[in-house]
């Protein structure tokens, strides 16, 4: 047993040590990074620059071979660059809120928890926040693998001239939240309309008897149920974790692979990394005829550009008329993407570019 406990105190020792040198690490770091932010400010650049930020978590991620998760290294410089960021400018940001939803956690996913978060009340109010100079960059839903289109966000886009300059995406897990400590004193569950929905299947199964109420948000839900005896709520463990709540089941969401995107705003796109998207909004053409939309995706495949996405929503100058909203990999700057946006200019009603940004995989549930 003595040598046993020499051994972890051995162990222990080795770790303090090197915890040691990785704060002095930091610290060199932050020194750094402070002066990049003096000629940032100097010059009138961007503290927050996606493509360089994807550059560093990427080039990271390369070099983790040994015993460390390469996920948890992602996680962990997330915060450094969160730290940094702020050292160099006091950086805002506005989300869709209330505080807890899954909007709040895609924007610490972004941003890392050193940056002010702002919640606001709609995607609307979002996009002004940022138009106006209130926040340096927003984060709003975009789509759900398994509900669609947030159309509110497409709608936005259309007439901001906000840019689309990061993308994030976040696995849906639901769970039921409440202050009780058992499921059997459970007698209302609340939550978000979609929250709701994609719980039905285990809340008729767990819960038959128990009443069903729709609210404003996740968070809202989860705020009730600290405060109301024998009210549950559908929502994350960030909200669990805010509103000291207990877990009462996890991840009882009809589907695992159901996970939102969300996107971030800015005032500019972002720089070109390689593996990046690029978002396009079109109107094909004045007048309706056969082939027209054909004519029109036919010019990325024939420069061989992917095409990953399309969605449509109604033209709110022509009735009865469909506007397009397409993501594409590649970015603007490349050579077969510059030519394909050039022949859609020619060819098309109105083309616009509304975002350029790093390509980033969704994450399932563990």
């Amino acid at each position: 047993m003595n040598e046993e406990t020499h051994k972890l105190d051995s162990y222990r020792e080795g770790i303090d040590e090197v915890d040691a040198e990785i704060v002095r690490l930091l610290d060199r770091r932050a020194r750094l990074a402070r002066g990049i932010g003096e000629i940032k400010k100097a010059h009138g650049l961007d503290a927050y620059v996606p493509s360089r930020e994807r550059k560093v978590l990427d080039r990271v991620k390369d070099l983790g071979e040994g015993d460390f998760p390469k996920g948890g290294l992602e996680s962990v410089f997330r915060e450094i660059i969160s730290s940094s960021i702020s050292l160099e400018e006091k950086m805002k940001v506005a989300y869709l809120g209330p505080e807890t939803t899954f909007t709040h956690e895609a924007a610490m996913r972004a941003f890392g928890t050193a940056i002010e978060l702002v919640p606001q009340a709609t995607v609307a109010e979002v996009f002004a926040r940022v138009e106006r100079g209130e926040a340096h960059q927003g984060v709003v839903p975009v789509e759900n693998s398994m509900e669609g289109a947030v159309t509110h966000t497409l709608d936005e886009l259309t007439t901001s001239p906000l840019k689309i300059c990061g993308e994030v995406y976040l696995p849906v897990s639901q769970n039921l939240l409440s202050a009780e400590h058992s499921i059997e004193d459970v007698r209302l569950v609340c939550s978000h309309p979609m929250a709701l929905a994609q719980s039905t299947n285990w809340l008729r199964r767990e819960l038959p008897q128990a009443e069903l109420q729709e609210v404003a948000s996740t968070g809202e839900a989860a705020r009730r149920a600290a405060g109301e005896p024998g009210v549950a709520a559908i929502g994350s463990i960030l909200a669990a974790d805010a509103y000291g709540l207990s877990v009462l089941a996890r991840n009882i969401q009809e589907s695992r692979t159901n996970t939102t995107r969300f996107i971030v705003l800015g005032r500019k796109w972002a720089g070109r990394t390689g593996r990046d998207k690029t978002s396009i909004v079109l109107d094909p053409a004045l007048k309706d005829r056969p082939g027209m939309l054909r004519d029109t995706l036919s010019i990325l495949a024939d420069e061989g550009i992917n095409m990953i996405r399309i969605e449509s929503r109604p033209n709110r100058k022509r009735a009865w008329t469909y506007i397009f909203f397409i993501d594409l990999q590649g970015h603007p700057e490349d050579e077969n993407v510059r030519r394909a946006l050039e022949t859609l200019e020619e060819k098309c009603h109105y083309v616009a570019v509304i975002g350029a940004y790093p390509e980033t995989s969704p994450v399932a549930l563990d």
